[in-house]
Formats: structure tokens, sequence, C-alpha cells
């Protein structure tokens, strides 16, 4: 690395500088609340929210699945606010419109008035969830290869126990104080917390030095501070394949794994298998996102990114493309789940690397928001689309579904790395 380079990018010392793990530490608290709150806590509320708003359950969950596709409506323009003003202000506004929108939530007494808040739900999470705080370790460690992916990896691996810290917590402040008294604890907690972590701690880097770019970023993605250079950079890669290679990989892997986050449960009791044994092995998909993110973290020392992840992906695709023909023994669903869980969160850190590794930092966010528009939407709609299959023709053609999307994500990475 130049001189130049060295100076321009915050001082690291033994790792990340002292502000960079600042950093990194209040995004994971952040993360962890906010992804708890805003998201995984809405299956516990899912049953009392029904009755006393006399709706019926799929009236009320379609609320979330609102929130899913506004976050996905607002990435793009999120990403280019983050490109050019960093995520201090963005994030602490967002972690306050969460706030509120919580506490709204805890008042709503109509169906219409729950789908108005999961709107703002879903701007909120646009600004405070992966996509910004991904984007802002990005930028901080610009130049740092190492120091980036642990910081990455360390956030996400805080942030992934958020379903195993929030769900239980909910489910006893439901039981002990009721929903809404539950939804003012939890928003409380949240404003509290990430208010003033994201206003306080989160800093810009002093220069953006756009390192680590490829031949089709070049010399736009230093110029981090010019919108000029940073809208022609980003223009320049949604015109070529490899843009679209990423983008097809990461929705087609976002919809796989949301399909069987939704429906595993029902279909390993559909299986045959009792609801408590169902319920233990996919509550073992958050554990196994984890060691997938530390073992592909570890193998991309030795090998590129987007073969490993492709690797993955693959295995991920012959689990569920087996789990009909074996997963009606309790070792079939044990050993297809695995196979699924290995990779339930390496597209989440793979695709910061590779979006760093070929277009550099200064465009980051507004690539990265570009793909998620797709990939979130994904996200709530296939789903909804795996139920409708599998009313119509049965939950094997949906797992051959999420084969199907698991090896277009991975043809779609190898013949990216091809490039």
């Amino acid at each position: 690395m130049g001189s130049a380079t060295d100076s321009a990018a915050p001082s690291l010392r033994g790792g990340a500088s002292a502000r960079g793990r600042r950093i990194v530490a209040a995004l994971a608290v952040t993360q962890t609340i906010g992804y708890g709150v805003l998201y995984y806590a809405f299956s516990v509320f899912l049953a009392p929210m029904s009755g006393a708003l006399k709706a019926g359950s799929t009236q009320v969950a379609a609320a979330l699945t609102l929130a899913v596709l506004t976050m996905a409506l607002c990435a793009p323009l999120v990403g280019r606010r983050l490109d050019a003003h960093g995520g201090r202000v963005l994030m602490t506004a967002g972690s306050v419109l969460g706030t509120l929108a919580v506490l709204a939530w805890s008042q709503v007494t109509s169906l219409a008035q729950l789908y108005v808040v999961f709107v703002a739900v879903g701007v909120a999470s646009a600004m405070v969830l992966y996509e910004p705080a991904f984007a802002v370790i990005v930028a901080w460690f610009d130049g740092q290869e190492r120091q980036r992916a642990g910081a990455l990896l360390a956030l996400t691996i805080v942030a992934g126990f958020a379903s195993t810290i929030f769900l239980p917590l909910t489910g006893l402040l439901v039981d002990r104080h009721g929903w809404r008294t539950a939804l003012v604890i939890l928003a409380t907690t949240y404003g509290v917390t990430a208010v003033p972590l994201h206003a306080l701690v989160l800093r810009r880097p002093r220069a953006a030095t756009g390192s680590g770019v490829s031949t089709i970023a070049g010399p736009m993605a230093a110029a981090s501070g010019d919108p000029a250079r940073r809208a022609a950079l980003v223009k320049a890669a949604v015109r070529a394949r490899p843009f679209w290679l990423l983008t097809a990989a990461f929705t087609a892997h976002s919809g796989a794994v949301a399909v069987i986050a939704v429906l595993l449960v029902t279909y390993l009791i559909h299986l045959g298998h009792s609801p408590v044994f169902a319920a233990t092995i996919a509550g073992l998909l958050g554990v196994l996102s984890v060691t997938g993110r530390l073992v592909t973290t570890g193998l991309r020392r030795r090998w590129a990114a987007a073969p490993v992840a492709a690797a993955v992906f693959a295995l991920q695709g012959a689990g569920a493309l087996v789990l009909p023909l074996i997963g009606r023994s309790t070792a079939g669903a044990v050993g297809c789940v695995l196979l699924f869980g290995i990779g339930f969160g390496v597209g989440t850190i793979t695709l910061p690397h590779l979006l760093a590794e070929r277009y550099g930092t200064a465009a980051y966010a507004s690539l990265s928001g570009r793909i998620a528009m797709f990939s979130v939407a994904d996200k709530a709609a296939a789903p909804l689309g795996a139920v409708a299959l599998a009313q119509a023709v049965g939950y094997g053609w949906v797992m051959g579904a999420v084969a199907a999307a698991c090896g277009l994500a991975a043809f779609a990475l190898l013949a990216y790395h091809r490039l």
C-alpha cells in the first residue's frame, strides 16, 4: 500500500483503530437491538395483535411484508445519501423514527393504522439495519481489507444472535405486561440505546481513499467527495455484467433463505416431526449462520470470496433438494438443516466484500442499495410465493424451487468470478 493511501486512511495500529473499534462495537449493539425490535419481535406479537385487532393472522402478517417492501424501495435513496454524507445523521434519524414507529405500533387499533406504522418501520429499517451499517464500516476501513473483513464478521456474529435474544425476551414481556406495554418497553430500549450510539460514536473517516478498486471503478473510486464522479462510477457499474451477476446471485439467495426461514418449521411438521423437534432444529439456523460466516471468512484467506460462497450456496441447494427424500428421519432432517444452515448468513458477509473489492468504497452504499432493492424485495415476496406453491403442488416443489435458487446463485457467482 502506498504512503499516500496510508496517510489518508484512518490510523490503524495492531488491527483496527480505537475509533474504528468503537464504531464496530456501537453498530454491533444497535444492529442486535434493531433487528430484535424492528423485525424479529413481530412474530411474537402476531397472535395477540390478531385478537386485539379482530383480524386474521395473514392480514396482520402482511404488515411486516409491507415494511420489508418499503425497505427495499428506500434502499437506493439511502445508499446515495450514505455515500454523500456518511451514516451518522442518517442512522441517528432512522433510530429516532424507528423508536417513534414502535411506540405508534403499540397504540394501533385497526389494520389501516398498523399498515401505516409499518411503512414507517420499513423506512426506519432501511436507514438503520445492515446495509447502512455495512456502508459505515466499509468506508471507515477503506484500504484495510483484513480489518474490514474482521469488523464485518464481528458485527454479523453479534447481530446474528438478535433472534436468540429477542424472541424469548419479547415473549416474556408479552406474558407479563401485555403486547402494547411490551412494545413500549422495546421502543424505549431501542431509543435510549441506538439514538445516542449513532449520534455520538459514528464518524466518517478523515478521507476516503477508494483503494482496492477494479478496472471498472478506476480513478473515479477515489473521488468519494465528488458527486458527479460517484454518479459516473455507479452508471458504469450498472451497465456492466458483473454488477448484474452479483444482483442475480444475492437476490436468488436472499429469496431461498427467506423461504426456509419462514417455512422450515411447517415443512418439518408436515414430514411427520413433532412441533418441538421442528422448532428446535430450525433454531439451529441462527447458530449455523455464525458458524458459516466464520468458516467462509477463514477460507477467503486461501481462495477468492466468490467461489467460496458459490460452493456454500451449492451445498445449501443440495440440502434443500434432498430434504423431501430423507427428511422424514431424524438424522435426515438434521443433516439437511445443517447443510442449508451453514450458508444462512454467508450472503450477508460476502456481498460487502465483493462490492468493495471490485468497485472500491466511493460508491459502495449506492451500489449496495441498488442490489438491496432487488434482494430485499425478493426476501419479502418469496415466502408468499412459496406458500402459494405449496398449497398448489406441495412442499416438495417448494424445496425444489429453493434448490434451484441456490444453484442459480452459485452459478452467477462463478460467472462473476471469471470476469
